[in-house]
This record gives structure tokens, C-alpha cells and sequence, in this order.
């Protein structure tokens, strides 16, 4: 033990290497279903910074407020970046290591080092013409989610204009991967697989690897359609602004926005719907007053979609919290734990319409997620619009009985069964016209991708494997 003096004035500091303590496995079954008692647990023990053991790899888990702004506002004394990373050096993470596939693949999440800045400039270039309300492409988004959520209304409604359905499977989930096909300039239905191995990857399962292979070669393939025919999406813009790219790097830069736009904002969706429902009285003042981006704003505080950030690395032997952290050692911020440590918590005003923007949903720093303000609007349009076709939603299961979903990453609903009502009737479908819309996909060619269109048409439609799934999961009566 050595003496630090910090903050609170002077604290004795574990100077035990991260490999030699017995570390608590993380992802248990108490992780799955009450992940705020796991973080509140390892507070109670270890104080702001625990050793945890992910998936059989030994890290630091940053749980205190103080702590992750310290690691996550310091690129410098916490680069990101594998190569940082000592235990990988030496060979000892499993070849096999579940998140291995996600880690592994160096977009700008990921990179560290002097290549991060031109990439990141890049990103930001990129993404401005989707982003900022001055720009003509950010008003044909805004227009293109809001046609996406109309139109998966609309199918769930042939159900009838009263009945029950999953809000996370039928809406949530499948509205930003929609919208994701839109930025990324997926001619017709073709990202359809590439967008469900891109949610396989985030959930770290087995098949996370053979579905990692099929995505990158997948985006290869659109970044060298892409290189020969630029058109109105990122890909085209991140080549613009940065044409030294390979077609593997800007694949992998393609994956990094797949994460952001499908799993996030799906998740960001959901929670926010259940919040309005179920929730305190705050975020529905916040929704009846028109204030969707407060709400929002609300439910990150309580339940982040991303509740552990990819790892950062002591560049030297560090201070933080209770322990010494190594050089090299594996140091994983997570928002989640930081919200309800009593230094930030403490100080969010229950029931009021406005609360703080000081939360770590985004990160900090930085190094602050490049498409917070393009993930926020994808989640916002379509909430709106949801409660706008809705004149009823209830949820259909107890809110402490909802299935929850836990990654190392994420955490969000494995569905979100509502009984509802809708504002006006739906325009139902002819039998030959449903029967038509679960058929096997055609011969017909994929619709070009055209700058500046939206790709609404029904017979599209028709041949995605995604619409044909849907149409399999509409229910009819209450």
C-alpha cells in the first residue's frame, strides 16, 4: 500500500497487480437482470475502480462519476488503442475471447495513436451534412426516418387498429437499421444480413466471429462501389474528405456507424418508450410538452444503451480510486455505474421537466461519440411519431418482469410486448397483397441507389428478408 493524495485528501492506494487479484467474474446471471446491484456491489467492496474478470480476461471497471471523467477527459494518460494493451502483447488474452471479433476491428472507436485525428476529422466532415439542421441532407434524414416509422406502423397495424405487439421487434429494432441502409447508400434491401450480423457482433455471442467476416466483406464490397460511384451518404463523404482510405478501412469505418445507428438507437427507442409508459412522472410531462429530446436526455441518465465503453489503457503506472493501475492495464469506463454513483445521482432533481446534461451516455472528452446528435434525432423522430399514430400504449407485461439483454457493451429489451391502440385506421393490405409481401425475394434488380432519394417502394419492400420477417410477426386481436 502507498499513500496518494487525491481529491478527498489523503487515501491509502492498492498498489496489487491487476493479474494477481482475484477478480469477480462480471457478466453473471445477477449482471443479466440486476446490473445496478452487481455495480453496487463492486462500489461497496473496491470504492470508485474494481477488478473485474470479462469473460475470463482480467480488467479495471471504472464505476465512479469522478473517475470515469478523469479517464475519459485524458487521452493522453488513457489512450485508446490495442497496442496499448500489455496483457495482448504478451500473448496472454484468448485467441478465442468472445469480444476479441468486436475489439479487434481498428475504427475510430477503437484506434488510438497519430492515425486517430485525420480520422476523426474525417468523421466529423462526414457526418456534418446529416447532422447540422442547416444542411439539406440532415432535413431528407429527418423526412426519411419519419417515412421508415410510418411505414412500420403501418404494417403492424394490419393487425388490426387494436391489439398487441413487440414494440422492440417490430419498431425499435428495425427503424434505425433502416435508417442505417439509408446513410450508408445500400442500393434496395441488400444490407439487410450485413445490419443482423452487425447486432450479432454487439451481442458477443458465439457466432459473433463468422458473423464479423460476413459484415466486413459485406462493407468492402459498398466501399468499393462506393470509391467508383460516389453518391449522397457517409461512405462517399468519409472518401471525400479522407481519399488515402483502403476499402478495408473505410469498411471498418462503416461497421463503427452500423453499431452506432442500429443497436444504440434501437435500444435508445425502446427505453425511452418504456420511460413514457411506465416511468416517473417527469419524462411524461417532458413528452407532453413536446420535449422528446428531454425525455431522451432522461432515460440515458437511468439506462444508457451503451453501458460500458471500449477500453482505454494506464500509458504509465496511475492512481485511481482505491488502486495503482499498471501500465498497459485494461481500463473500461462504465456510464451506467457513474449515474448511480451518489456523487451524480445525488445531485439529479427527480420530477422536474428539465434535467442535467452532465451524464456520460455520449462519453466525454474528446473523444465523444461523433454521432450523438445523429443518433438523437433517428430516436426522437421516431419516438414522435410513435406516441403521434398511438392514441393508446400499455405495456402488455409488469415493467420489473420486461426481458432485459446484457452485453459487455450494451443492455437493452429482448422485446417490448405493448397492447395498443392506434390514433386512426390503417389502410389494410389484400390478402394477395400480404401474401405477395412474405414471398421469397425475386430476380428483380435492386433499385439504384439515387443521391438525395429515399427508398420507400413497396415491391422493395417486398423482396427484403427484414419486411418479410416483420410481416411474420403481426398479431391481430387484443
Amino acid at each position: 500500500m502507498e499513500s496518494h493524495v487525491g481529491d478527498g485528501g489523503a487515501m491509502d492506494v492498492d498498489d496489487t497487480r491487476l493479474e494477481a487479484m482475484s477478480a469477480q467474474p462480471l457478466m453473471t446471471r445477477d449482471y443479466e437482470t440486476r446490473p445496478a446491484l452487481v455495480y453496487e456491489r463492486l462500489r461497496q467492496r473496491h470504492g470508485p475502480v474494481a477488478p473485474v474478470d470479462l469473460l475470463g480476461v482480467p480488467a479495471w471497471l471504472v464505476l465512479g462519476y469522478r473517475e470515469s471523467l478523469q479517464v475519459l477527459q485524458d487521452d493522453d494518460a488513457w489512450p485508446k488503442g490495442l497496442e496499448n494493451w500489455r496483457a495482448r502483447s504478451e500473448g496472454r488474452v484468448p485467441a478465442d475471447w468472445p469480444l476479441g471479433p468486436s475489439l479487434e476491428v481498428n475504427h475510430v472507436l477503437i484506434q488510438g495513436g497519430p492515425g486517430y485525428q485525420p480520422l476523426r476529422t474525417a468523421w466529423d466532415a462526414a457526418l456534418k451534412p446529416f447532422q447540422d439542421p442547416r444542411h439539406p441532407q440532415t432535413k431528407r434524414l429527418k423526412t426519411a426516418v419519419t417515412a421508415h416509422a410510418d411505414e412500420l406502423i403501418t404494417l403492424l397495424g394490419q393487425g388490426g387498429g387494436t391489439g398487441v405487439a413487440d414494440l422492440s421487434a417490430q419498431f425499435a429494432r428495425p427503424l434505425p437499421l433502416m435508417v442505417a441502409s439509408h446513410l450508408l447508400g445500400f442500393p434496395g434491401s441488400q444490407g439487410d444480413d450485413a445490419l443482423m450480423d452487425m447486432r450479432r457482433v454487439l451481442d458477443a455471442g458465439p457466432d459473433a466471429e463468422p458473423a464479423l467476416e460476413r459484415l466486413l466483406e459485406t462493407l468492402v464490397e459498398l466501399a468499393a462501389a462506393k470509391r467508383t460511384r460516389p453518391g449522397d451518404d457517409f461512405p462517399s463523404y468519409l472518401l471525400a474528405t479522407h481519399p488515402d482510405l483502403s476499402l478495408d478501412a473505410l469498411a471498418r469505418e462503416l461497421f463503427m456507424l452500423l453499431g452506432m445507428t442500429s443497436d444504440h438507437v434501437g435500444i435508445l427507442i425502446s427505453n425511452t418508450v418504456v420511460e413514457v409508459i411506465a416511468g416517473e412522472g417527469g419524462a411524461r410531462a417532458s413528452l407532453s410538452a413536446g420535449m422528446v429530446r428531454e425525455t431522451m436526455n432522461r432515460v440515458v441518465m437511468r439506462k444508457p444503451p451503451l453501458v460500458n465503453f471500449v477500453p482505454r489503457f494506464a500509458a504509465k503506472d496511475t492512481p485511481l480510486g482505491n488502486y495503482t493501475i499498471r501500465e498497459g492495464d485494461p481500463v473500461w469506463v462504465s456510464s451506467a455505474a457513474a449515474h448511480a454513483d451518489p456523487v451524480f445521482a445525488d445531485h439529479v432533481v427527480a420530477n422536474t421537466t428539465i434535467s442535467t446534461r452532465a451524464h456520460l451516455a455520449w462519453g466525454a472528452g474528446r473523444r465523444q461519440c461523433p454521432a450523438r446528435e445523429l443518433a438523437s434525432t433517428v430516436a426522437a423522430t421516431g419516438v414522435s411519431r410513435l406516441f403521434e399514430r398511438f392514441s393508446h400504449l400499455e405495456l402488455a407485461l409488469p415493467v420489473d418482469q420486461l426481458p432485459w439483454r446484457s452485453s459487455p457493451f450494451m443492455r437493452g429489451l429482448r422485446s417490448l410486448p405493448v397492447r395498443y391502440e392506434l390514433a386512426s385506421p390503417v389502410a389494410l393490405l389484400a390478402p394477395e397483397e400480404q401474401e405477395r409481401a412474405a414471398e421469397p425475394e425475386s430476380d428483380t434488380p435492386d433499385t439504384p441507389d439515387t443521391p438525395g432519394t429515399v427508398v420507400t417502394d413497396q415491391a422493395v419492400q417486398r423482396r427484403s428478408s427484414l419486411w418479410r420477417y416483420l410481416t411474420g410477426l403481426i398479431r391481430t386481436g387484443r
